[in-house]
C-alpha cells in the first residue's frame, strides 16, 4: 500500500514521457493520414504530372516501369447484340419491376455477366452520311427499324425511301413542319432568339427533330429517350448527328446536376407530369436554371379543340390542365406565354418564393441532407430543390448571353479546390493548344468525318471548347465519383453528364465518331478494369470513328496491345510540349462484319 500511495503522490520522472510520445506518435500518425487522404484525392480529380513512383529501401523514388499486358484477340459478340446496351437491355426487364417504369432505368449486369466480346455492326452497315446532310436522312442498314416507320410516316416523323430514312422534320404536335413549330415557340419566348436561351432538354424525344432544329438557332438540346424494344428514338437521333442520351423520369435523378437547362420541353411525351405528387415535374425543376422555362405542348394544353383526338372527355383533360396548374404554381413556376397548342411556365428568378413557403406546404422544401446536385443512381425526393443563394449568377437572367458566356468563368469552379478565374483562364488556353496539336496529328478533327464527340473525363469543357468553331457537338463526361464540375461546364453553355466509366454508358452501339480522354486511366484504373472501359468504350465508337487517348506512359502500352485486340489500329505520339511522363495514342476502329450467324454464343469472359 505504501508503495501505491507513494507512486501515486510522486510519479517518477518516465511517466509523462510515454503520454506525451503517445501523443506525438498519433498526431503524427493522424498528420499522415490526412495527407494521404489529401494526395488520394488530388490525384483522383487532377491528373499527375508525374509518373507513378515506388519507394526503395532508402526512402528514394524511382519511376515504375510501363504496365506490360499480354497479346488478346477480342471474340466477336454475335449478330443479336448488334444493339446491345448493357445498362438498359430489354432481355433483362422483366427482372424489375413495373412501378414507375422502373425497369426502364439504368440496370447494369453483375460482373459474371458481362460480355467481353466485340458488338458487331448490323449487316449492309455503310458510314453515316456526313453532317450537315446527316440531319435530313441516314441508311436504312445502320438503324434497321421497320416498326417506327410504319407507326410514324403518318406523322411525318420518318420515311423510308429507298436505302435511307428521311426525315421531314415532323412530329406528333407539329404536323406543318419543326420549323413553324419553333418559329412559334421562339414568339412566345424571346429568349430563345438572343443567345439566352443555349441549353435545353427534350424529354421523350421522338426522333430528336426539335432539338436539331435547335442546333440551326445556336441552342444545344439533349434528346432524351427510354430504351424500347422498337422505336430506338435515341439511336435514331445520334445517327442523324444530333445529341442525345438514353434515359427515362422515373424513381431515379437524371446525371444533370442541379440549375443546368435553360429550358426544358415536352410535346406530348406521354409523362405523366401530375401524377405521382408532381414528382416527375421536381425533376425538371431541380434541372432548369433559375428563370428558365419548361415547355408543353399536347394534352391537356388547348383540350378545348384537341380532345376528341385523345381518347378521352373534355372534362378529363380540363380537370388535369387545373391540377397541372395548381401543382406548377406551388412550385413556384409562373405561366410566362401560352398560344395555341404551346403553353410556357417559368422557374421562379430567385427565392423569393420559396422563402414563403411553410412546413405544411405541399411540395415542401428540400432538407440539406441531400447534395442537389448527386445525380449518380440517386433517388428522386418528393420535394423543391432550392437553388443555393452562395451563386448569385445562376439565373438565367444574371448568365452571360451565349457566345459569351462559354469564356466567363462561373461561379461554380469554386467547387474545385484551387478554383478560380485565372485557373479558368489558364484551362482555356491550353486547351487550345492542344486541340490544336491534336489536328496536326488527326487532320479529320475539325473536318466533316467527325461529328459526334464524347470527352470521357472533362474538368471545366475545356476540350469541348476549344472544338467550339467546328461542326461538332460534345458530350462532356464528368465523373461520378470525382468532383462534380459538370455544373460549371453548364454554365459555359455547353452538355454533358454524370457517368461512372465501371459501367456502360447509356448510348446505343456506334454513335460516336470520336472519343477523347485525359488521365482516364490514371485517375480510375484502381476502380475499373482497363479492358472493360476499352470494351465499352469500342461498343458506342462508330467503325472507321477515333480515339485520341491522352495518358501516363505507365499505360500507354497496355492500352495500345488492347487496342489491338479489338481491331483498332493505333500511332503512339508525344504531346504538344513533348512532355516524357504522358504520351498520346490515336486509334482508328476498323469496319469489320460479323462472321457468325446470331446464334453464337459469346462466352462472358475468357
Amino acid at each position: 500500500m505504501k508503495g501505491k500511495d507513494s507512486k501515486g503522490a510522486y510519479p517518477n520522472k518516465n511517466s509523462k514521457v510515454v503520454p506525451i510520445t503517445l501523443m506525438f506518435m498519433v498526431l503524427c500518425g493522424f498528420s499522415f493520414y490526412l495527407g494521404g487522404i489529401y494526395c488520394s484525392e488530388k490525384n483522383r480529380f487532377f491528373k499527375k504530372d508525374t509518373a507513378p513512383l515506388i519507394h526503395g529501401h532508402k526512402d528514394t523514388a524511382t519511376a515504375v516501369a510501363p504496365l506490360q499486358i499480354k497479346a488478346v484477340n477480342f471474340p466477336e459478340c454475335g449478330l443479336e447484340f448488334q444493339d446491345y446496351t448493357p445498362c438498359t437491355d430489354p432481355k433483362r426487364w422483366r427482372k424489375y419491376g413495373n412501378y414507375r417504369l422502373t425497369f426502364m432505368e439504368r440496370h447494369c449486369p453483375p460482373v459474371t455477366e458481362r460480355k467481353q466480346c466485340l458488338v458487331p455492326p448490323p449487316n449492309g452497315y455503310k458510314p453515316p452520311i456526313r453532317w450537315p446532310k446527316s440531319k435530313d436522312e441516314c441508311w436504312y442498314r445502320n438503324v434497321p427499324y421497320d416498326w417506327i416507320n410504319n407507326e410514324k410516316s403518318n406523322q411525318h416523323w420518318l420515311k423510308k425511301e429507298g436505302e435511307k430514312f428521311i426525315f421531314p422534320g415532323g412530329g406528333t404536335m407539329f404536323p406543318n413542319g419543326v420549323g413553324a413549330y419553333v418559329d412559334l415557340m421562339q414568339d412566345l419566348i424571346p429568349g430563345m432568339k438572343d443567345g439566352t436561351v443555349r441549353t435545353a432538354i427534350d424529354t421523350g424525344c421522338g426522333v430528336a427533330s426539335w432539338g436539331g432544329d435547335l442546333l440551326n438557332r445556336g441552342i444545344l438540346t439533349v434528346s432524351l429517350a427510354p430504351r424500347d424494344n422498337h422505336e430506338a428514338q435515341v439511336q435514331f437521333a445520334l445517327e442523324r448527328g444530333i445529341p442525345a442520351i438514353l434515359g427515362i423520369i422515373s424513381t431515379q435523378r437524371l446525371p444533370f446536376p442541379s440549375n443546368s437547362f435553360d429550358i426544358a420541353h415536352c410535346s406530348r411525351c406521354l409523362i405523366p407530369w401530375s401524377e405521382f405528387g408532381g414528382i416527375y415535374l421536381m425533376e425538371i425543376h431541380r434541372i432548369l436554371r433559375p428563370g428558365g422555362f419548361w415547355v408543353l405542348s399536347g394534352p391537356p394544353i388547348n383540350y378545348e379543340n384537341r380532345w376528341r383526338g385523345w381518347n378521352t372527355t373534355a372534362a378529363e383533360q380540363k380537370s388535369d390542365l387545373d391540377k397541372l396548374k395548381r401543382l406548377l404554381t406551388s412550385m413556384c413556376f409562373k405561366l410566362y406565354n401560352k398560344k395555341d397548342d404551346i403553353a410556357v411556365w417559368q422557374k421562379s428568378l430567385d427565392n423569393t418564393c420559396y422563402e414563403k413557403l411553410t412546413p405544411s406546404s405541399y411540395p415542401p422544401k428540400c432538407d440539406d441532407s441531400l447534395d442537389p446536385d448527386s445525380a449518380w443512381y440517386t433517388p428522386m425526393r418528393s420535394c423543391i430543390t432550392v437553388p443555393n443563394p452562395r451563386f448569385k449568377k445562376l439565373a438565367l437572367k444574371s448568365t452571360p448571353k451565349w457566345p459569351e458566356r462559354l469564356n466567363v468563368a462561373p461561379e461554380r469552379i469554386s467547387v474545385v479546390p484551387g478554383g478560380n478565374a485565372g485557373v479558368f483562364k489558364h484551362d482555356n488556353s491550353k486547351w487550345k493548344n492542344r486541340v490544336k496539336h491534336y489536328k496536326s496529328l488527326l487532320p479529320a478533327l475539325g473536318s466533316d468525318k467527325i461529328r459526334n464527340v464524347m470527352d470521357m473525363n472533362t474538368l471545366y469543357g475545356g476540350f469541348a471548347a476549344a472544338l467550339v468553331k467546328d461542326h461538332v457537338w460534345v458530350m462532356n463526361v464528368v465523373s461520378s465519383y470525382g468532383i462534380n464540375t459538370l455544373g460549371a461546364v453548364y454554365d459555359r453553355g455547353l452538355i454533358g453528364s454524370n457517368h461512372d466509366w465501371c459501367e456502360a454508358f447509356s448510348t446505343y452501339p456506334r454513335t460516336y465518331d470520336l472519343l477523347h480522354l485525359d488521365g482516364l486511366f490514371t485517375a480510375e484504373s484502381h476502380r475499373c478494369e482497363m479492358k472493360n472501359v476499352l470494351l465499352e468504350m469500342d461498343r458506342i465508337l462508330r467503325p472507321a470513328g477515333y480515339a485520341i487517348i491522352r495518358e501516363s506512359t505507365y499505360f500507354i502500352d497496355s492500352i495500345a496491345t488492347l487496342a489491338k485486340g479489338m481491331r483498332w489500329g493505333c500511332q503512339k505520339h508525344d504531346t504538344e510540349y513533348n512532355v516524357g511522363k504522358e504520351k498520346l495514342l490515336i486509334c482508328q476502329k476498323k469496319l469489320w462484319y460479323s462472321k457468325q450467324s446470331s446464334n453464337d454464343e459469346i462466352k462472358s469472359s475468357f
